[in-house]
């Protein structure tokens, strides 16, 4: 199924302006964040800034991922600001080889799970209104420097998380004829549609011009497997001239047993950068369900007092440490090394397995995501609602939009946890499953016991997942051990 060819959404992406009439309305609902963060009240419950960003977004960010793909970052409102910015000044220069890994990335993802925990971003809107604004000068600024889609490809804490998410999607860009692209001689889907016309007088051949850019995060389509790194942006099916492009169906999550190389991403078992990503992607998901729950506060007093301090930063630093480094080297690195034993010393080291079934966590890291961030946006769906009346209030000096219906929430707590539970044991199913399959791959001849170490690890994340979302969840910012 091609989705390319749908009446009305098909017709609708395959529209030139589709991408940039997107961007548009979700630039308009950054300003809004921005503005009303800055300027409205300063209440969690009764601010744009907050409700908009870390209840909405986050949760349809996640459905939407889970539905179709990685649409957010095709509409995402900094590449309309960047590409704005580079029509004054276009970039001169190229990524360092060097830094073309994910691991500076995977640095500013932890960062991002560290402020918004020590700073309870979710309650202050001004401070949210401040991280979006320094999202857009960081990408303007990255961009109007360095070529292509760098901020997006190497640098974007939140494109990184998309990328993981979307290996979980049920579409991905690929060819429809293979025998068209061999027979292609102009690779427009990597390089942009180009027109020009002979120069007279001058010492160059040819003045050209680019009408339709290609993949700027250098994805051949012919090569191109899966989603990983792939924002969805549609720029190479405008480009192609053959229209040998389709937004196809496939098997969620089976990129990440696929062996081949793969365009601008190479092997993945090869990846370190790209497997500590997906690992994080899994263990991120606890420790940010964890750190909303009330065990959380016994822990940090109790870590508080051992230690004796008062501050916050030292003991979340340590919670971050245990979680994201500690629990999976003894996780991971047991599960790898045991695999290896049991293997008899086949596959490579004990890191080169490690690398290999890490991204067998990545459905279980989806679940825990999409139940944790559902949970935020099922149990307060319509509170948008009485704060944009309570603006228009403020705003026209009367109830333009109604009364305020401050009782408008969203679904109960309770009836929540069996749908965060489902998703959960699915995404656990997804992992076990991806497991054997690359057990299949590189053990045929008894893929179930190298399988078994990974079935232990998911079988104890999901334990503790269940038992994360069975804890009472208390919002943070009432102050450390207060």
């Amino acid at each position: 199924m091609d989705v390319l060819r749908w009446p009305l959404v098909g017709a609708f992406l395959r529209w030139r302006h589709a991408r940039r009439t997107v961007q548009l309305f979700l630039l308009l609902i950054a300003a809004v964040v921005v503005l009303h963060g800055l300027f409205g009240p300063q209440t969690p419950t009764g601010n744009l800034a907050p409700v908009l960003t870390w209840v909405h977004y986050r949760g349809l960010l996640i459905l939407v991922l889970l539905a179709a793909g990685n649409l957010f970052c095709a509409g995402c409102p900094f590449v309309l600001v960047r590409d704005a910015g580079r029509r004054f000044r276009p970039p001169s220069f190229r990524w360092p080889r060097r830094l073309r890994t994910k691991w500076i990335a995977v640095a500013l993802f932890v960062a991002v799970l560290f402020g918004y925990e020590l700073f309870d971003l979710w309650a202050l809107p001004r401070a949210t209104a401040y991280l979006v604004i320094a999202y857009f000068v960081a990408a303007l600024l990255v961009d109007l420097l360095f070529s292509g889609a760098t901020f997006c490809k190497y640098l974007c804490p939140i494109g990184q998380f998309n990328f993981v998410a979307s290996t979980m999607s049920p579409l991905e860009l690929r060819v429809r004829e293979e025998s068209t692209c061999r027979s292609c001689r102009t690779a427009d889907c990597i390089k942009g549609r180009w027109e020009g016309r002979p120069r007279q007088g001058a010492l160059e051949p040819r003045a050209v011009r680019l009408i339709q850019r290609g993949c700027e995060l250098n994805l051949f389509l012919p090569l191109k497997v899966g989603n990983m790194d792939c924002t969805f942006c549609l720029d190479c099916v405008h480009a192609c001239p053959h229209d040998n492009i389709a937004l196809g169906t496939r098997l969620p999550g089976s990129e990440l047993a696929d062996p081949r190389r793969r365009s601008g991403v190479g092997w993945l078992a090869r990846r370190w950068d790209i497997a500590g990503l997906a690992v994080l992607f899994a263990f991120g998901a606890l420790l940010n369900a964890f750190a909303m729950v009330a065990p959380v506060y016994r822990l940090e007093g109790w870590l508080g007092r051992l230690l004796g301090v008062a501050s916050e930063v030292p003991i979340l630093a340590i919670l971050f440490v245990l979680s994201l480094a500690v629990a999976p080297l003894i996780l991971v690195g047991g599960a790898a090394a045991l695999t290896r034993t049991i293997a008899g010393g086949r596959g490579g080291s004990v890191g080169r397995i490690a690398v290999t079934y890490a991204y067998a966590l990545v459905p279980f890291g989806f679940g825990m995501w999409t139940a944790h961030y559902g949970f935020h946006l099922l149990t307060g769906l319509f509170t948008v609602i009485p704060i944009a009346q309570n603006v228009a209030v403020d705003l026209l000096g009367r109830p333009a939009l109604g009364e305020p219906l401050w009782r408008l929430t969203g679904m109960r707590p309770g009836s929540v946890y069996p749908i965060q539970v489902g998703f959960i044991l699915l995404g656990a199913m997804g992992s076990l499953a991806l497991a054997y399959r690359i057990s299949e791959r590189d053990y045929p001849d008894g893929p179930a016991l190298p399988t078994a170490p990974w079935a232990v690890v998911t079988v104890t994340l999901t334990t503790v997942a269940i038992w994360i979302l069975s804890q009472p969840m208390e919002m943070r910012g009432a102050g450390f051990m207060g």
